[in-house]
């Protein structure tokens, strides 16, 4: 090309480095201002897992640079959380068997929570179940009240959707007497599920139900001004089954969402597996 357009092959390549590797940067930059926008909660390393997506090759720290240069950077703010828990009762406690369970495939291990969403007057409350081998929400409830109808709503939601082989899985929550009473325990008992409870006032043993908690704020809740309930349950529906399980990128999932995560092959689980495994630890 350099002989056919009478240019010096020197001369090109002292103007190649002088433009192309800025048109690039360029590129990259537009690329990473649409891909934060369109993901407002994503940091930088959910940025750059998208980008290898695309194809392209570059270092989540090349990332972290230009998202912090143009201020994109997500930022996090703590909210006033009402109680929700109230583990003062005379139901069973049940142990903890959840603490050092390592699943190897789905349904060995659900874990459950509860948490308020604030609207333009007042609150109403979110019961999640989570499968805790993909992270996908597999039940949840959201109702003005905190009795135990609303934890079973999210139970019955799970129990309908997943094909659960009695003594195969162990429900995991905190201490709350919507997990504790009768009605719950004797649904769980009915379908074969192995109860668990996490510790007197140590929210890591149920960690990744908290861990959803806070995505639910930070990239949805905290983001809105829900006008009532009927307005909260239409767009946290929509999070949950159309962003969260099926498109937001985990890294604890090699940066796949839930959905695909759960599409993998992966080997066949031993019938009994988890619950041999919970009855050891008693």
């Amino acid at each position: 090309m350099c002989a056919l357009a009478g240019v010096a092959r020197s001369g090109f390549y002292r103007a190649w480095q002088a433009s192309a590797p800025g048109a690039e940067e360029t590129d990259l930059r537009d690329e990473v201002q649409r891909l934060a926008l369109a993901h407002r909660h994503y940091g930088h390393r959910r940025i750059a897992a998208l980008l290898r997506r695309a194809g392209r090759v570059v270092n989540r720290k090349r990332v972290l640079r230009l998202m912090r240069e143009d201020n994109l950077l997500c930022l996090r703010r703590k909210v006033f959380a009402p109680a929700t828990t109230d583990s003062r009762h005379g139901w069973t406690v049940w142990p903890n068997l959840a603490r050092h369970l390592r699943t190897t495939g789905t349904d060995q291990l659900w874990v459950a929570d509860l948490t308020y969403v604030r609207l333009a007057e007042g609150f109403c409350y979110l019961a999640v179940v989570l499968d805790a081998h993909s992270r996908r929400v597999v039940g949840w409830a959201l109702d003005g009240h905190l009795r135990a109808e609303l934890a079973l709503a999210a139970l019955d939601m799970a129990l309908a959707d997943r094909r659960v082989e009695p003594g195969q899985l162990v429900h995991h929550s905190d201490r709350g007497v919507q997990y504790a009473c009768g009605d719950y325990v004797g649904r769980l008992r009915g379908r074969g599920i192995q109860p668990s409870m996490s510790r007197v006032a140590c929210p890591y043993d149920n960690a990744m139900a908290e861990s959803f908690m806070r995505t639910l704020k930070r990239e949805e809740v905290d983001g809105r001004a829900y006008r009532d309930m009927e307005e909260a349950r239409g767009h946290i529906a929509k999070f949950i089954e159309e962003q969260y399980n099926r498109q937001r990128l985990h890294s604890a999932l090699d940066y796949l969402s839930p959905v695909e995560f759960e599409a993998q092959d992966e080997p066949p689980v031993p019938p009994g597996r988890a619950a041999l495994v919970a009855e050891t630890m008693l």
